[in-house]
């Protein structure tokens, strides 16, 4: 039983594909760790989340396309500029429900002929469920995007964990820092999570 991690998949089933082929990743005793992004860019977010629910031990983290998405289920419209992959993300549902989709813009985001309505219930209730973090025994955390070591970790909003970038520029100033002085301290070493 290994213990695997996958970040965006916007979309590229056939990459999803080859990673999981690659590992050899056993669908029934592995775990994966989907850190979000599953939705925008890539043609293909329904075979992905078909995909992703076939894994037994899946944990799904939400990312800020996902958000996006989910906020499209809730309400039919998607809030965010469609420039970001939206388009290909109602392409791929609207082909397998047998729809042409057509979108218009309106002052609250964009609005499709395709319905939330059209997207499978399990998926719907993929996207409802994902998490905003996962840690596991040794008190590692996983996340979409990061959170703010500033601040308590369990009282943090919920757009942190997948907005938020002060981790990972932290991470790359004490990666340029490193570079020019080996006797840095480890980075994420005072991260602790309370």
């Amino acid at each position: 039983m290994s213990t695997y991690v996958i970040g965006d998949l916007h979309g590229q089933y056939q990459s999803l594909k080859q990673c999981l082929a690659r590992c050899n990743f056993d669908y029934n005793q592995d775990t994966l760790i989907q850190l979000g992004d599953v939705v925008d860019g890539g043609d293909e977010v329904f075979d992905c989340v078909e995909e992703l629910l076939n894994i037994k031990n899946l944990v799904t983290l939400k990312g800020n396309h996902d958000d996006w998405f989910l906020d499209f289920i809730k309400t039919g419209f998607h809030p965010a500029a469609w420039a970001y992959g939206g388009v290909s993300t109602i392409n791929s549902y609207a082909t397998k429900a047998g729809k042409v989709p057509v979108t218009r813009k309106t002052r609250q985001g964009y609005k499709t002929s395709f319905n939330p309505e059209d997207i499978p219930i399990a998926h719907r209730q993929f996207f409802e469920s994902q998490r905003l973090n996962h840690i596991v025994k040794n008190n590692n955390c996983f996340v979409h995007a990061g959170f703010n070591p500033f601040q308590p970790f369990h009282e943090q909003p919920a757009t942190i964990f997948y907005w938020d970038r002060i981790l990972w520029q932290s991470a790359m100033n004490w990666q340029t820092k490193a570079n020019q002085n080996s006797e840095i301290e480890p980075f994420g070493d005072s991260y602790k999570i309370q």
